[in-house]
């Protein structure tokens, strides 16, 4: 086993002028309100790496025109497709209207496993909210099913950019299947 140096690993991975060429799993995020430029930038990052169809910023979320943003996407700024729109509930009621289906990420009295979601579910959006408040009720209401990453631990959650890493790289698995 030998550590791949950065060029062997860029000579693996798209080029930015190539994106528009390659699929990307039917994954759409809305991010509602998070406080922190730094968990919207590891959460482009992230994005990027699963490469999701589009991540669109609702609320008082942050834009990648932050400078705290742009410290943590490392770039990905430039590659995750993403909007900004104020009210979340018109990004759900569009992405309704083209037979995508809505999941919340948090814990609800109906919340399944996140590892549950399968391949008949996409296209999909995830919606992941609030670091304290999580997602309102109002938009829990417009969702299709809620998933939760189980916790084991005297915590109830994650931090949200990981608690949507887990959850998204999991999508991947899911949608990567045969």
């Amino acid at each position: 086993m030998k550590k791949l140096s950065h060029e062997e690993i860029s000579r693996n991975r798209a080029s930015i002028d190539k994106l528009d060429t390659l699929e990307k799993m039917p994954v759409y995020v809305i991010l509602n309100s998070i406080r922190s430029s730094y968990n919207v930038g590891s959460i482009l990052r992230t994005s990027d790496g699963a490469m999701i169809e589009k991540l669109y910023l609702c609320g008082y979320t942050p834009t990648p025109d932050k400078k705290e943003v742009i410290k943590t996407a490392l770039g990905s700024q430039s590659s995750v497709n993403w909007e900004y729109i104020k009210d979340p509930k018109e990004v759900i009621y569009s992405l309704k209207s083209k037979g995508i289906k809505i999941c919340v990420l948090e814990l609800t009295d109906s919340s399944i496993p996140y590892y549950n979601v399968s391949k008949t579910d996409f296209p999909l959006c995830i919606i992941v909210g609030n670091e304290i408040s999580g997602v309102s009720q109002e938009l829990i209401d417009l969702c299709d099913f809620s998933i939760e990453i189980p916790q084991f631990g005297i915590k109830q959650s994650l931090n949200v950019a990981v608690a949507y890493g887990i959850a998204v790289f999991d999508l991947r698995r899911v949608y990567d299947k045969n």
